[in-house]
């Protein structure tokens, strides 16, 4: 035909580029989802079933007690109290007993919940001082929440406070209230050693061997003295 040619790409740089572009092609998918689950593993890096310091919820804002609460002052002048990750992540899934009611009024350390797992119990008491305004019905039904969202939907009451400048003088907050929670990790790890000890509990069940890291939610194999021995030399 005229004006036509024939070009075998074999004997060009044609078949080169193919096979770039067939690399490429191959290559772009496979680096996407390398870095998805880059970003997933980085986001939550508790997610390898390894209790981290890095892995711990602690949002800025919310002033945190020595005793594993958090208290967050709303617009409306009442507060929010509720139980802080790290206190989640060590007893795994709990439920709520609630021994207040709208209108009562209760004292900072004052006796505030109690969170139940099979028969064992920890007593919670309250970061701050007030008047009971409202408790989170949503945990009767969906308990859950407390672990998956400790912050947010898992509040546990809303107190008018009394004292609230007092009260929130010895909480932790912002930067110093993530060093504080990367020391108390630290803390139930001595605790945990001495309890084993104490009661010839099986570590493998608790401490991982590369490394000696706690697994997520050590609590929930333990025997009840230790949860008793965790409220009196860890909580209290």
């Amino acid at each position: 035909m005229d004006g036509f040619s024939y070009i075998d790409i074999f004997e060009t740089k044609g078949i080169e580029y193919l096979v770039i572009i067939g690399f490429f092609a191959v290559l772009i998918p496979f680096w996407i989802i390398l870095n998805k689950k880059g970003r997933v593993r980085q986001t939550n890096p508790a997610t390898d079933g390894v209790l981290t310091a890095r892995g711990l919820r602690v949002p800025q804002g919310l002033f945190y007690s020595k005793n594993h609460t958090w208290a967050y002052m709303e617009q409306s002048g009442n507060a929010k109290v509720g139980l802080d990750d790290l206190l989640l992540q060590l007893t795994g899934d709990v439920s709520i007993h609630e021994l207040k009611k709208p209108g009562d009024l209760i004292r900072k350390g004052d006796l505030l919940t109690e969170i139940c797992q099979n028969g064992k119990t920890l007593k919670i008491t309250s970061p701050i001082s007030g008047k009971i305004m409202d408790a989170n019905n949503l945990l009767e039904g969906l308990p859950g929440l407390l672990n998956d969202d400790p912050y947010k939907k898992g509040w546990i009451y809303k107190i008018k406070p009394a004292n609230w400048v007092q009260d929130i003088n010895t909480c932790f907050m912002a930067e110093t209230a993530t060093n504080w929670a990367t020391v108390e990790l630290e803390r139930f790890k001595d605790f945990l050693a001495n309890s084993m000890r104490k009661y010839s509990t099986e570590p493998a069940m608790i401490i991982l061997q590369d490394g000696g890291e706690i697994c997520n939610h050590p609590l929930t194999e333990m025997p009840d003295e230790i949860w008793k021995d965790f409220q009196h030399e860890f909580l209290n």
